[in-house]
């Protein structure tokens, strides 16, 4: 493809675009809630020792009920899963994503119709996935998660 100077302006508001989200005040927040779960030495061990039990559930998931390890992991995940998730400072990090990832989503939003109202865009907020969807004509009967 030849770079004319259409694509060269695109790409730098792009950019702009890119900038003013990482400047936004959802970014920010993020930004410090994502530091004081990382900043707390005992936390930050703790989301660490879920990881690799999360590898463990995933050896665990091949063989399923008949890994010797079975009840004890699936137990421990859960355990340790839920007091993660009843932390504060990990549920407020939760919360500050989302915020991020639905101005994200708007912002996809605006751009995919300004292209074409048949731009089929990708989100995690149902209200941008319905509004993108084929609308039932895809033939699938709702497995595209259209509204059909």
């Amino acid at each position: 493809m030849i770079m004319t100077y259409e694509w060269a302006e695109i790409t730098d508001f792009a950019d702009e675009l890119s900038q003013m989200i990482l400047q936004s005040e959802q970014a920010d927040l993020y930004r410090e809630a994502h530091a004081s779960v990382y900043n707390d030495k005992n936390l930050a061990d703790e989301i660490l020792a879920f990881a690799r039990l999360k590898d463990q559930y995933e050896e665990v998931q091949r063989f399923g009920k008949y890994h010797p390890e079975y009840s004890r992991v699936m137990k421990q995940i859960r355990v340790d899963k839920r007091r993660l998730d009843l932390n504060e400072k990990v549920a407020n990090l939760r919360l500050m994503e989302n915020e991020l990832q639905d101005l994200i989503d708007q912002v996809s939003f605006i751009i995919g119709r300004s292209v074409s109202e048949a731009v089929k865009i990708p989100s995690t907020n149902p209200f941008f996935s319905s509004d993108s969807s084929c609308g039932g004509s895809c033939g699938t009967g709702g497995g595209c998660s259209c509204s059909a």
